[in-house]
């Protein structure tokens, strides 16, 4: 479930954020631009260091539970590995119940 956020935010960058047709504040007064919304350019710098921040944490849990305690334990990867594949499962529900 922790991994849902970071997922959310990318998800948000990808669908609202990368379709504009402006990056900056300088480019809404650009004639011809139909799909530029300053309110997504607002939240984007905090939406990216949000991303980076939490993105940086569950790859790190994933590190700590999938691949340094299976080897302290003496435990094979292969299986915990597999499982990460999971880790996207809850978000991929929620958008297909949107």
């Amino acid at each position: 479930m922790p991994a849902t956020l970071p997922l959310a935010l990318a998800w948000w960058l990808l669908t609202e954020y990368l379709p504009m047709d402006c990056r900056s504040t300088e480019d809404l007064a650009k004639p011809g631009l139909v799909n530029c919304n300053y309110t997504t350019l607002d939240h984007a710098s905090v939406v990216m260091f949000l991303l980076a921040v939490t993105g940086v944490v569950i790859l790190a849990l994933v590190v700590v539970v999938d691949v340094v305690l299976p080897v302290r334990r003496g435990r094979g990867l292969a299986a915990r590995l597999g499982t990460a594949v999971l880790i996207p499962l809850p978000f991929a529900v929620c958008l297909a119940l949107l």
